[in-house]
């Protein structure tokens, strides 16, 4: 889950993280009264799940209540990288003497937590990487051992920032990673992480992307979920507790597990197909799974065919079966279905579903031949 940045800096602060005051504004009327409490100056920010927000016109200072009337007009509704800002932060202005870049996230091959710092901040990590890679400090943390205060602090002086801003960054940064860790985050990312003309090292923006698959273990980040950028297909995937993320092809795509709809995904690019959506089903493929399934797919108008990969494991085939043709017997499918079915009990699960294939149900042996299938189809 991505978190716009508001949400980003309430989540840092509950880490005892400083950042600053502020309101999210949904209107330039709630704009100019939260700036009004505030006290101006202040910036007007657009809030979108996406970078580029300077450069689109997203992010204005405003000196006074005129400019933010004025700004908010302009930044409510504004397309950015194809986002629709539909609120601001309203934030008091800072003082800005220098910037760095601070952030966790995890390194696969290492298998290890991975932190970067950085005296450039204020511009994007991968411009610093590609341009002056040397400008960014690393280190690699053993998710047993965690960070220690020592380690932080070699991690910080040897990052060459301003050593008046050496204290504040270890005091910010322990706690960032306490967010990352204890929040079950991918990543936080600070930039600009700020040193004030006093000396005071301060949070001045947030990026922050949550694991969803930690939410029963966090009940209040279902307020984040709800803010999670979904198209229809994707609001009815959700409503029906379906992993499902929308795209822009012809061929529908249901499998179970991650891992198989990423390949049923590829298989059918590679082919020269073109997926109308990923879509998890999980463990389960019973007919109720498999129905709202079948429904969430067969709403997109751009679906021409419809193509169902199932590898058993604890799921039997012959269960797998019957719950397809028990979904179709409750949902009028307007697209042709190519069915791959393997794994435990695959053979009885063909056997229940041989009886019933037609133009409208087809079954191919493997998953190759099942995609080039749906893109015929689909074609």
């Amino acid at each position: 889950m991505d978190l716009f940045e508001y949400q980003g800096k309430q989540f840092f602060a509950t880490y005892d993280m400083p950042i600053s005051p502020g309101e999210v504004a949904f209107s330039v009327d709630e704009a100019v009264a939260a700036a009004e409490r505030l006290g101006t100056p202040v910036m007007v920010k657009a809030q979108v799940h996406t970078g580029g927000r300077g450069k689109a016109g997203g992010v204005k200072f405003a000196a006074d209540i005129d400019a933010v009337s004025e700004h908010a007009g302009n930044i409510l509704g504004l397309d950015i990288n194809g986002h629709i800002v539909g609120r601001v932060w309203i934030e008091k202005a800072s003082d800005i003497a220098e910037e760095y870049y601070a952030s966790f996230t995890l390194d696969r091959s290492a298998k290890k937590h991975l932190g970067m710092l950085s005296a450039e901040g204020g511009v994007e990590i991968e411009t610093v990487a590609e341009e002056n890679p040397d400008a960014i400090s690393k280190i690699w943390i053993d998710p047993v051992e965690g960070l220690t205060e020592s380690a932080c602090r070699e991690w910080v002086e040897g990052a060459n920032l301003n050593p008046k801003a050496n204290d504040g960054t270890v005091a910010i940064l322990l706690n960032l990673y306490r967010a990352y860790t204890d929040g079950d985050a991918d990543l936080v990312e600070i930039n600009p992480l700020i040193l004030t003309p006093d000396d005071k090292v301060h949070v001045l923006d947030a990026k922050v992307t949550l694991d969803g698959n930690s939410v029963f273990r966090h009940e209040d980040y279902a307020q984040y979920d709800e803010t999670q950028p979904r198209d229809e297909r994707e609001e009815a995937a959700n409503a029906k507790g379906l992993q499902y993320v929308g795209l822009d092809g012809s061929v529908g795509v249901i499998a179970n597990g991650a891992g198989l709809a990423m390949s049923t995904v590829d298989v059918v690019n590679q082919v020269g197909g073109a997926p109308a959506n990923f879509l998890d089903i999980g463990g389960g493929a019973n007919a109720d799974v498999m129905a709202g399934a079948l429904e969430v797919i067969n709403n997109d108008p751009k679906v021409k065919a419809i193509f169902i990969n199932i590898f058993g494991g604890i799921t039997r085939g012959e269960e797998v079966a019957e719950g397809i043709l028990e979904a179709m017997n409750r949902v009028d499918i307007d697209s042709p279905i190519v069915i791959r079915l393997d794994g435990t009990n695959a053979e009885e699960g063909r056997s229940i579903l041989e009886p019933k294939l037609s133009d409208a149900l087809m079954m191919e042996p493997t998953m190759l031949e099942a995609a080039r299938r749906a893109v015929e189809l689909a074609s």
